[in-house]
């Protein structure tokens, strides 16, 4: 099975983002053909300082190869390496419906907040489309919010088909469920856009600062209370072991413990989980030259099929000589 997935570099990556999706890339690259991106170009959409921008676009690939993604099985390429994608996006934008882009939600949930309606927002679909079509891939993780997306990409890459012969690979989106049960600091799901992220490679300082600071009841410590209704027991649970999670809850039911020996534990317990990705990290960033050359060699290797996706699309709609 041919995987492919993107993910933006608009700052540090965080808990939600491992294990929302970073997790579960992890786990696809085991006997599957994987493709996995670093988003810069659709990051352009909300990041303007370039600075900012390819420097995160380093931390990122910094972080996922310090979390395992593995360039022996699997393709790890920054997006805006791959030319081939924007002009196979072109393509598709001469047959992209103009009411299919505006029914898109993120793009009308971004106006209805203020946002401005940029050319590159509206677009955004078609641009996604072309990064999966170019590798044609059959699977497709993401969030549910991003399952819309993957719709637009099946109805364009049909849309094609139909016009010229089969062309694309229709795919299917594989939707990571665990996305949605990442709280954050304030109880919301974890996001940048909420500002209430604990970054997986927070220093320890931080770290605690943050998860002490994260949002509870205001139940006395002597009541009991449900684990499973509770956020930072959510969190907890995420980095313990299933005796650690039994445990913890059966004292949330018993009562008599405040929500500071929770923080602590969980303080603790992501510190330990993440300790030796942690190690990796500071070995690969003392190391410059090797991350550049699995971006490298991920580009290349991307390069070449995305390539011969994108001339079956050529000659199939006359931009270039027919076979």
């Amino acid at each position: 099975m041919r995987v492919l997935s993107g993910i933006q570099p608009t700052g540090r990556f965080h808990w939600g983002n491992y294990f929302g999706a970073i997790r579960q890339y992890l786990q696809l690259q085991e006997g599957n053909e994987a493709y996995y991106f670093i988003a810069n170009l659709h990051a352009l959409t909300t990041v303007r300082d370039r600075q900012r921008l390819w420097q995160d676009t380093r931390e990122a690939a910094l972080d996922l190869l310090a979390l395992g993604l593995d360039p022996d099985r699997a393709t790890l390429f920054v997006q805006s390496d791959v030319p081939e994608v924007s002009e196979l996006c072109w393509l598709l934008m001469t047959g992209a419906p103009l009411g299919l882009l505006e029914r898109c939600h993120a793009y009308k949930e971004k106006k209805s907040r203020g946002v401005t309606a940029d050319a590159g927002l509206f677009t955004y679909p078609v641009l996604m489309a072309a990064d999966i079509l170019a590798y044609d891939a059959q699977l497709v993780p993401v969030g549910v919010d991003q399952v819309q997306h993957i719709e637009v990409c099946r109805d364009l890459a049909g849309g094609f088909n139909h016009e010229y012969g089969e062309v694309f690979t229709i795919p299917q989106a594989k939707v990571l469920e665990d996305a949605a049960k990442v709280p954050g600091v304030d109880g919301e799901k974890m996001s940048k856009s909420y500002q209430n992220t604990i970054e997986i490679f927070e220093p320890a300082g931080a770290l605690r600062k943050k998860v002490m600071r994260i949002v509870t009841d205001s139940r006395p410590m002597e009541a009991p209370k449900d684990p499973q209704t509770d956020h930072l027991y959510q969190l907890y649970s995420l980095f313990a072991s299933e005796a650690e999670r039994e445990s913890m809850a059966a004292r949330y039911r018993a009562g008599g413990f405040g929500y500071g020996e929770v923080k602590k534990a969980l303080a603790a317990a992501a510190q330990d989980y993440f300790a030796e990705a942690r190690q990796r990290r500071e070995e690969l960033a003392a190391r410059p030259e090797r991350v550049a050359e699995i971006l490298g060699d991920g580009a290349q290797r991307a390069r070449r099929k995305a390539a011969e996706v994108l001339g079956r699309a050529q000659r199939a709609c006359g931009v270039k000589r027919p076979a």
